[in-house]
């Protein structure tokens, strides 16, 4: 703790004794201070980081008309998998390892998803027409972007402040922009703009994006009539994928010669959002962020601090697919419930280039989360009238607490030209907690103070956690040419439990169970307090091969191997009294739902990336011609179990002819992704088939205007996403059907810089 802390009194100091007009910067510089250029041009940000894959503008730009989901912007990066959910809020998957085991920062914010179906997962907070970079880091991760997390982290940032050049006066720009998709008849719009002198900047940036059900590529299911409605379901619709998302920024920045600062104000209101693998829906989320940001570079090095905050309302119920008005079950009110998040965060970090080979970066960060999840009470149910269903809020997590404070050290050495090395450590502790809970109501929960009832054992247990881990990670790269780099490494990550769980409890109902679950198998889940942090020992290692200027031609392989001890799992719940659902054929079922309760066990993972461009013409009568691809493979077992892990995408590639001739950019694409038949066995996981699809895509760009066509799916292939999870999308929701994926859509888009 005292290596830690020292360096970063000493860069505070430093920076206190030198915070002034022009410190540290050079005064006959043709640029002015703090621009984006002097920024990142320092020696310490010219090294290319350890094992990590990036996103800039131009290659985000041609996405933003064929999606409104930020994770899937980088479904093209070696690695990178997705979880199906709602239309915007799809989970990303590293190398098999999911959701909260990785970290996600958007804007320098560590996320977390306020939910328990974690329907807003935080790519979701932004929209993909306000991302202007994202960096992926998967296996290997140096400690300073690591922290609670065993699969890697994840980058995205909304594009750097812009300021009006020395002598130019005021700059004032900005953005419009528009798009539709056939399917789902899917539309939206976007605009941004600034207003900048040399100092001050001032940016605004909204957009809105609304669906409505996509359909597949065939039929998957009879035609239906949703209950209480007039409406039919066809049998290629997919029903509760449906959403609307609103997003606004309002961004403000000051420089100083060497010094910025940015504060930020989100607030992002999704009216509703459908979930095709759930059995509940998004029925709205309210969130406001507050992120300020320092930024300064100084002759030592560089000193950056941020401080945020996060408000977040979250209710669900059904949306009309999945609502039950008539019949013996009926409830015209649902299922209301609601999710209170609140999450506070701070980190300071500093690099000090101490010599031409030494660089060190210290750092400390701390996050605070607070979370209510509460289940109004509902009315009396029809055929259980003596039930007594309505009664007292079901409080599914009471005054849940989740802090942490880490502190980090990172050492990168430049041995030779050809030699350069990365040593890192994390301290991180972790503390949780939890109030006291309480069913619907005594006679089914029982009496929550009665230590012998299942709310009242809960309430009666010591519920205050506390861990203490670490991550290590080291990395050595090898540069014998020009055409040549190999990198290897090994990292031990480490992640607590989240609060779900933890602390999810209610066992002796199915309904309650079913509403904990974030994994879209359909299944029902409980926490359980003697869970330990999960360990990831990785080792990693890339061999990469392009031309000089890396411009060109690249091919690279990556392959690695993860054992995970304490591996957060699942295994049958048994036993339990009165409705618990953990009874009788619980243990032994082979299909259908089944219940489950978390529980440490391990896991092993490995794999391999492979990804390639290559030219194919160049400067020919048909403009340059080129190909790019990724190749993924990852296993991913329990050996103490000798259970396959959840929702490990199988083997797949995407392979693009790229061709760009004056203005023009056209894309022939096709992703082809082989049967999943290695399933979870205890979730009764479906198997999916093999499938090949193709994709094309086309911009222009002329002068500030860019036009973005496309047809994602061309042959209007019926296929079932491996990650896709179980069919929930209306009523009745019953096991054996797999999420399709969307069939044919044509999308346009058009964007107008001015």
């Amino acid at each position: 703790m005292h290596f830690t802390r020292k360096p970063v009194a000493l860069a505070v100091t430093l920076a206190l004794a030198s915070f002034g007009p022009g410190a540290g910067a050079q005064e006959d510089s043709p640029t002015p201070a703090m621009s984006e250029i002097v920024v990142r041009a320092t020696r310490i940000a010219e090294r290319e980081p350890f094992a990590a894959s990036r996103l800039d503008a131009a290659d985000i730009a041609p996405q933003r008309a064929a999606t409104s989901d930020s994770a899937r912007l980088l479904e093209g990066l070696p690695g990178v998998s997705l979880y199906g959910a709602g239309g915007v809020s799809s989970l990303p998957a590293l190398h098999g390892l999911a959701d909260d085991r990785i970290r996600i920062k958007v804007d320098g914010m560590d996320l977390i998803a306020s939910c328990a179906n974690h329907m807003n997962p935080p790519l979701s907070y932004v929209d993909p027409t306000s991302v202007g970079t994202a960096t992926v880091f998967a296996g290997i991760t140096p400690v300073s972007v690591g922290g609670d997390s065993i699969a890697g982290t994840i980058v995205v940032n909304s594009p750097a402040p812009l300021f009006a050049r020395a002598g130019e006066g005021t700059l004032a720009n900005g953005r419009a922009g528009a798009f539709y998709r056939s399917n789902g008849a899917a539309w939206g719009a976007n605009l941004s703009a600034t207003l900048a002198n040399e100092m001050f900047a001032l940016s605004y940036s909204g957009s809105i994006a609304q669906a409505g059900n996509y359909t597949a590529g065939g039929s998957f299911k009879p035609a239906a009539q949703s209950e209480g409605s007039t409406a039919w379901l066809a049998a290629d619709e997919v029903g509760s994928s449906q959403y609307k998302s609103e997003n606004q920024l309002l961004g403000l920045a000051l420089r100083q010669a060497n010094q910025l600062f940015e504060l930020k104000v989100a607030y992002q209101h999704i009216p509703y959002q459908g979930f095709p693998n759930q059995r509940m829906d998004l029925t709205d989320n309210t969130s406001t962020k507050v992120n300020f940001r320092y930024l300064g570079q100084y002759e030592w090095g560089s000193l950056e601090g941020r401080v945020y905050h996060d408000d977040t309302r979250h209710q669900m119920n059904f949306l009309e697919d999945k609502q039950q008005t008539q019949g013996m079950m009926a409830n015209p009110a649902g299922m209301p419930m609601e999710t209170y998040g609140k999450t506070s965060g701070a980190l300071l970090k500093a690099d000090f280039q101490t010599s031409e080979r030494d660089l060190f970066r210290v750092g400390s960060d701390y996050q605070k989360y607070h979370l209510d999840d509460w289940w109004d009470p509902i009315s009396p149910v029809v055929a259980m009238p003596m039930a007594g269903m309505k009664g007292s809020t079901f409080w599914n997590i009471n005054d849940g607490k989740r802090d942490r404070f880490d502190v980090f050290g990172e050492w990168e050495a430049r041995w030779t030209g050809q030699w350069l090395s990365q040593l890192g450590l994390r301290s991180s502790t972790v503390w949780m907690d939890s109030g006291d809970v309480q069913g619907y109501n005594v006679l089914m929960y029982g009496n929550p103070a009665n230590p012998n009832s299942i709310p009242g054992a809960f309430n009666a247990a010591d519920r205050r956690r506390t861990d203490h881990n670490f991550d290590l990670s080291a990395l050595l790269r090898f540069t014998p040419d020009e055409q040549q780099t190999w990198e290897a490494g090994f990292a031990r990550k480490t992640r607590s439990p989240n609060l779900y769980e933890r602390y999810a409890w209610s066992t002796n109902n199915a309904m309650a169970m079913n509403m904990v679950n974030w994994f879209g198998d359909g299944n029902g889940y409980v926490g359980n307090l003697d869970l330990q942090p999960e360990v990831a020992n990785t080792l990693s290692a890339t061999a990469s091969w392009h031309d000089a200027g890396r411009q060109q031609w690249s091919l690279s392989l990556t392959p690695y191997y993860t054992y995970v001890q304490d591996y957060i799992d699942a295994r049958r719940c048994s036993g339990g009294s009165g409705l618990s659902p953990c009874q009788g054929s619980n243990l032994t079922r082979s299909t259908g739902f089944v219940y489950l309760e978390f529980v440490n066990q391990s896991a092993r993972l490995y794999g391999a990336d492979l990804t390639g461009t290559f030219p194919l013409l160049a400067n020919s009568a048909v403009g340059d011609l080129g190909m790019n691809g990724v190749l993924s493979y990852v296993r991913g077992k329990n050996p103490e179990s000798d259970d396959n892990l959840y929702h490990i995408m199988p083997l797949n590639a995407r392979i693009a002819l790229v061709q760009r001739f004056g203005g023009w950019t056209n894309t022939l694409e096709g992703v082809f992704v082989d049967a999943k038949t290695k399933v979870s066995q205890v979730r009764n996981e479906l198997e999916t088939s093999g499938y090949g699809l193709l994709n094309l895509r086309s911009s222009y760009e002329w002068k500030q205007l860019r036009f973005d066509v496309g047809i994602e799916n061309l042959f209007d292939r019926y296929y079932e996403s491996p990650l896709g999870g179980a069919y929930l999308g209306q009523r009745p929701m019953v096991y054996g059907t797999n999420v399709p994926g969307p069939g044919r859509s044509f999308h346009a888009g058009m964007n107008l810089s001015f």
